[in-house]
C-alpha cells in the first residue's frame, strides 16, 4: 500500500507564528493555494481512501486536494487532531518566552519530556497513543495498490514519522513538515513501511525556500 500523509495548508496563525494547536483556524488566502496546488499534484492520482483531521484547516486542506470528483472519500478522525498546546494556544513563541520560558526551551531541546501547561495540553505520547490507532485504522484492509492520503499537522505527522523511522521523540525536530507537504510511505502494512518521500513541497516551494517555523 502506498500512504500520502500531508500536511494542512498555511493559516494567519501559522504566518504569524502563533501556536494553534487544537484551535480551530481557517487556512490563510496563501494556505487555501497551497492547497489547490496540492490538489493539482494529485490530480491524475488515484487514491483509494482518504481521511483527515476534523480540524478546519486539515478538513479544507483535504477537500482542495481531492477535488469534487473524489470528495465522498474523504472521511475525519479526532485521533489525528494537533496537538493541545493548553495555555499556549494563541500566543506567539515570543509571549511564550516571557511567561514559560524553561518549557519552551525544553520543548526545542527535549520535546519527549514536555507536558503543554493548563486545560487540554497534551505532551507528544499522549499524542501518538491517539494518533497511531488513527492512522492504523485509516491504514486497515488497504490492498498492494491501495494509495491513502491521510491529511493531519505538524506534530502529529512527525511523531507518526518518527514511529515509522525507528527514531526517539527527541528527534522530533530533525526533520521538517512544511504547509501541504507530502510524506510518501510504502509497505505491506502499517507495522513495515518505508520513507519514499519526506517533506516533499515541490508544488509550493522552491528547493531553497521553505521558511523555518516560528511556532510548534
Amino acid at each position: 500500500m502506498r500512504i500520502l500523509l500531508a500536511r494542512h495548508g498555511e493559516t494567519p496563525w501559522n504566518a504569524e507564528g502563533r501556536y494553534q494547536g487544537c484551535r480551530d483556524i481557517a487556512l490563510s488566502d496563501v494556505g487555501d493555494a497551497q492547497a489547490r496546488r496540492l490538489g493539482e499534484r494529485l490530480r491524475d492520482v488515484t487514491i483509494t481512501r482518504a481521511v483527515s483531521s476534523p480540524l478546519v484547516r486539515a478538513r479544507r486542506t483535504a477537500e482542495l486536494a481531492l477535488g469534487p470528483e473524489r470528495a465522498a472519500l474523504l472521511t475525519f478522525d479526532e485521533g489525528l487532531r494537533e496537538i493541545g498546546h493548553g495555555d499556549w494556544e494563541g500566543l506567539l513563541a515570543s509571549e511564550i518566552h516571557e511567561r514559560d520560558p524553561s518549557r519552551l526551551a525544553l520543548w526545542r531541546e527535549a520535546p519527549e519530556s514536555v507536558m503543554m501547561p493548563g486545560e487540554g495540553g497534551e505532551s507528544l505520547r499522549m499524542v501518538i497513543d491517539r494518533a497511531w490507532p488513527a492512522f492504523a485504522r485509516a491504514c486497515d484492509g488497504l490492498g498492494t495498490d491501495d494509495t491513502l492520503l491521510v491529511v493531519a499537522h505538524d506534530a502529529v505527522n512527525r511523531v507518526l514519522l518518527c514511529r515509522v523511522l525507528g527514531l526517539a521523540q527527541s528527534r522530533l525536530w530533525s526533520f521538517r513538515q512544511a504547509p501541504t507537504t507530502l510524506n510518501l510511505l510504502e509497505g505491506a502494512d502499517v507495522d513495515r513501511l518505508e520513507v519514499v518521500r519526506l517533506n516533499d513541497s515541490n508544488h509550493v516551494t522552491a528547493l531553497f525556500g521553505e521558511a523555518v517555523h516560528r511556532a510548534l
